[in-house]
């Protein structure tokens, strides 16, 4: 979810598929791409971004949200960077990472329990 976001988006593991938890692959921080791992978050609040400034100043300062599409400002900050997978560090629930207009985005439902290996 991001914190400017509407609507909470899934992630989608690309860096890996072999270790799994709860029967989906383990997330590290190299699932950090915009789209490609992270979906759009519904709709976009804040005015840094050029697409709600634009459309706010076009509605004389009301604020107008556009779609949130996720422009991440770097990987995923790990918070336990000793818990690897495949010299990666993993993903957990409290694992942030910055989107490049303002806010941070984060794990809401990590979806896993239990890891298991392939």
């Amino acid at each position: 979810m991001c914190s400017f976001g509407t609507a909470p988006a899934p992630l989608k593991v690309t860096s890996q598929l072999k270790v799994l938890a709860s029967g989906k692959p383990v997330a590290t921080i190299q699932d950090c791409q915009g789209l490609a791992n992270i979906g759009p978050f519904g709709m976009c609040t804040t005015l840094t971004n050029p697409m709600v400034a634009s459309a706010t100043a076009a509605a004389l300062g009301v604020l107008t949200p556009q779609p949130c599409i996720p422009v991440p400002a770097g990987t995923w900050i790990p918070t336990h960077p000793k818990v690897l997978n495949s010299g990666k560090p993993c993903l957990t629930s409290d694992c942030k990472m910055m989107c490049a207009y303002a806010g941070q985005v984060s794990i809401v439902n990590p979806g896993q329990i239990k890891a298991t290996a392939n």
